[in-house]
């Protein structure tokens, strides 16, 4: 069997994680939110065409995916966001770039206990909320 992985480029433009988020598609767990969008949804005709084709190259080509990280003053102090989207990064290195489905826009939301829960619960809420969106893939 071949190991499928996906390339993860990322998001950073705050118009990215809004069309994400007017997708409304989510999935909220005890220790994030994921958020999920296809490329070129929610988006105007005008932009469609320059911005889908910007995202694909972005994210290697269609057989990637782009992903954002957000942690709100909600979380903590400036340390404790850190720390929360640094677990985050890690999470979405070792779950999403085998599991999460090409071709789609990700985001995920940072919550009070992303930062102190264990990996272990936070990679079983990054699983389960894949799974809840029919986004698995089983490799």
């Amino acid at each position: 069997m071949t190991d499928r992985t996906i390339t993860l480029a990322r998001m950073k433009k705050r118009a990215e994680f809004l069309r994400v988020t007017r997708a409304r598609t989510s999935a909220g767990m005890p220790g994030l939110v994921l958020q999920a969008c296809p490329w070129g949804d929610t988006m105007s005709p005008r932009h469609a065409a320059t911005v889908s084709e910007k995202m694909y190259q972005d994210a290697g080509g269609g057989d990637g995916a782009r992903i954002g990280f957000t942690a709100s003053k909600k979380v903590g102090n400036a340390v404790t966001r850190n720390r929360a989207k640094r677990r985050l990064r890690a999470l979405s290195a070792e779950v999403m770039t085998r599991h999460a489905e090409p071709g789609l826009d990700y985001v995920l939301i940072a919550r009070q206990s992303t930062a102190t829960r264990s990996y272990a619960a936070l990679r079983g809420d990054l699983e389960r909320a894949l799974k809840r969106l029919k986004l698995w893939r089983d490799v």
